[in-house]
Order: C-alpha cells, then structure tokens, then sequence
C-alpha cells in the first residue's frame, strides 16, 4: 500500500490549498460583511467574483467523475467542463475546501449541487442535462434534493409519502418535505423530489425521482428551519409544500420506480464528500485551539502546558489522521471496485468523521473559553453543522445497523437460528451484508 500522494493528486490539492489561501481566506472579513447586509436570502458577491477567478483558473467541477466511469447514462453525449477527478483525488481537495465553510462554493462544488449535478450527468437525458446540468455546472444556478418528510421517519426512505401520480402528459405532485437545503438561495431553480409513482409496487420500487421546477404553481415554502439558531442564509433549510404540482412526464429520472437505483448511485460520493470536508473542518478546529492555548495563561503557566491539553492535542492528531486514512480508503475503494462494493467503509467513515470533528471541536470551544460559544471564532458554528452530519445522509444508527449486519454475514455460525434463516432463505439472508433501505438516510 503507497501512502505517497501521486503527482496528479498533489497537483490539485495544492491548486485548491493556493488559492483558498490566496483568494478566500484573506476575504473572510468582506464576506462576514456582505452576509450581514440587507436580506439574508441573497446572492452574497465576494463569492461571486471568487467564482469567476476559480472558473478561469480551471479549478472548477472538481467533484465530476472521469469521463470513461462506466455506468449507465441514459446520455454519454453531453460534454461537461471539469478535470474529470477521481474520488481519491478529490478527497484531498474537499478537505482543503472544508476549512472554511463557503470554499466549496467558489469551486462550484458545494452540496447539494455536487449530488445532483452527478445525478443528471449518471441518469439524465439529453434535454434535461440542457435545461439544469449544463447551467449548474456553469455556476449559474443552484438546486435542492427534496426526499426527507416532517411526518415520517425518512432515515427508512420505503416510509415517504409524497404522490407522483400520472395524469396524460403530466405527473401531479402531492406532499410535504422538509430539511430541504438550499431552496433559500435566489438562484435555486430546480429540486429533485423523491416520492411514489406506485404504492402497491415491492417495497423498494414504490419510489420515483422527478424534476421540479421550484417556481411552479403549487410550490409553497411553509418555513425556513435553523439549525440551532443559525439560519445558514442564503442556503438555508426550508419546509415546502408541493399541491397539485404539475411538471411534464419528461422530468421523470429514469424511469418510474427507478428511484431507490438513482438513490443508491447519489448517496455513496454525497456521504464521502461530507466526510472530506469534515477532515478539513476539524484540521481547522485543531489549528485554533493549538495556537489558542499558546496564546493564554492560567494557574502561573501557559496553558498548552497543562498535561490536560497535551492529551487532548495528541488525541486530536491521531483522530484526524485514522479518520483521513479510513477516508481515502472507502475513496479508493470507490474507484477501484465501485460505490456498492465499498458500502461498508463508506458507512464506517460517515459514522467516524463527524463524530470525530464533533470532540476536537468541542475541545477547541473549551479551549477559547466564553469566546467558544459566540461567534467569534466559527466554532460554535462549526459545531452545529457537524452535529446536523450525524443524521443528514442517514443517521449514524442507521450506518451502524449496515455495518453491523455485514460483519454478521461474514461469520455466520454453522448452527442455530441464524444459520437455519439462511438454509432456508429466509429474511436473514437477505438483511446480511444487504444494502438495507435505511441506508439512504435523511439526506440535505
């Protein structure tokens, strides 16, 4: 196993690394700014002007499979603008982009358009890559992806309850979702809606994905939700009623009852990106605290020599560096062997990284005092959006129950209950190892 990034990977690291250093980084303050003025539901500039500077620079649509990925698009002829990345190689430039929370953006790699935009590139046909593809790759508009519900458990996604249902030349749309991140951006002209086009269909063919343009009749934002007080203006979460929402069939995504399919293909990169931007948040956590600690003194010394924050450094080096290694390799994976055959470490690492941003964070709060809980110093915040990653692309227990039941399928005993199920074909056969519904979790 060579642990020594590669040329290529260093080379896009290292452009993204510049340039958050070079253009966004020295901006913080004029972005703070410009987020304060006026209305939070706007376009904030200083992103914009970054935007066009990543764009002619080339480091743009980083998280864009290879062009030759094999799957099966329903259209191979549309040309998209990106380097064409691998997931690990990518993995190390969502890290640098997680350091500061709108990064992502300047790169045009923000979710949830990095998921939709593979979405229409893997399932979408010519017309609809026209319409939403190509403008979202330009950074010209923004998207949602519309599957969570306030009235049921969504972490088991069989549960949902929005109608597609058919009427000529035409699906009506009938539901309530929520968490429905960034349909507070002006620009977010399209959602992706999960619901059933057939009820009475097995259970994991009921569900379907449609194209939604969000200023169509019937579209009703009932409330923006914060997250523990913070709005996440101009992206923002909002609760949204669909009534009587009528969209042309030829916004269906590959088909009806192909839904849990496209799910399955979204999900996998969607959860992994979260998991490299949270090394990033949490290599910026570590940053502040060690330079906080020199910084102060109590008790007659400075407090880095307090033998408690020595542990707590060192346990935060070693979290940092398991976790990144356990993501590159659930990346590596990806690419090698494909996204089902690494479902159990892209699982582990979506139950490790949050939970391990989540303690150097909090260890970094401590460690600023009463300046960690205000604003001052984006913890609180960082904070925040970390505890929304233990339930967001399905929550943790979720992800446990999967990689539990796949370690149980390897040592299934020769006798007893478990072994007879399996002789027979029962319920336990299918559960051991399988990508169970829960899977697709609560995703944002």
């Amino acid at each position: 196993m060579d642990f020594q990034p590669t040329e290529r990977q260093v080379y896009w690291r290292d452009r993204v690394r510049d340039f958050i250093e070079t253009h966004v980084r020295p901006n913080m303050g004029t972005y703070y700014e410009q987020d304060a003025e006026g209305d939070r539901w706007k376009v904030i500039q200083i992103i914009e002007d970054k935007k066009k500077l990543a764009k002619d620079a080339g480091i743009w649509n980083l998280f864009m499979p290879p062009r030759n990925e094999s799957h099966h698009h329903v259209d191979d002829t549309f040309e998209f603008e990106g380097p064409g990345l691998t997931n690990l190689e990518y993995a190390l430039c969502a890290e640098e982009m997680g350091r500061i929370g709108w990064a992502s953006e300047v790169f045009n790699c923000s979710a949830p358009d990095t998921g939709n935009m593979e979405v229409f590139h893997r399932y979408g046909t010519r017309e609809q890559k026209e319409t939403y593809l190509g403008p979202l790759m330009n950074g010209e508009i923004r998207s949602a992806f519309l599957m969570t519900e306030p009235f049921t458990a969504s972490s088991d996604a069989t549960n949902i309850e929005t109608r597609i249902e058919r009427d000529g030349d035409e699906y009506v749309i009938n539901g309530c979702k929520w968490w429905s991140s960034g349909l507070g951006d002006p620009r977010c002209k399209v959602s992706i809606v999960m619901g059933k086009t057939d009820f009475s269909a097995g259970r994991h063919a009921q569900q379907s994905m449609l194209l939604m343009p969000n200023d169509a009749p019937g579209v009703n934002i009932i409330r923006h939700l914060p997250v523990f007080g913070y709005d996440d203006a101009p992206h923002g979460h909002m609760e949204v009623e669909m009534k009587d929402v009528r969209v042309p069939v030829t916004n269906m995504l590959l088909g009806e009852g192909r839904g849990f399919e496209i799910a399955q293909g979204r999900l996998g990169p969607g959860r992994i990106h979260h998991c490299m931007r949270t090394i990033g948040v949490a290599e910026e956590a570590l940053e502040k605290m060690c330079k906080r600690l020199q910084e102060r003194e109590a008790f007659g010394k400075p407090i880095y020599k307090h033998s408690v924050w020595e542990e707590r450094v060192a346990r935060a080096r070693i979290d940092i560096d398991m976790t990144r290694l356990l993501c590159l390799k659930a990346a590596d994976m990806m690419d090698k062997v494909g996204n089902k055959s690494a479902k159990q470490e892209i699982a582990m690492i979506k139950v490790q990284a949050p939970n391990m941003a989540l303690q150097i964070i909090d260890d970094a709060i401590q460690a600023h005092g009463g300046g960690g809980v205000s604003n001052d110093y984006g913890l609180a915040s960082a904070y925040a959006h970390q505890r929304t990653l233990r339930l967001a692309d399905g929550p943790d227990e979720v992800h446990a129950r999967s990689i539990a039941r796949m370690e149980f399928g390897k040592h299934v005993p020769q006798e007893g209950p478990t072994a007879n199920a399996l002789r027979k074909g029962g319920a336990a056969a299918n559960d051991a190892g399988g990508f169970s519904s829960g899977d697709m979790g609560a995703t944002r």
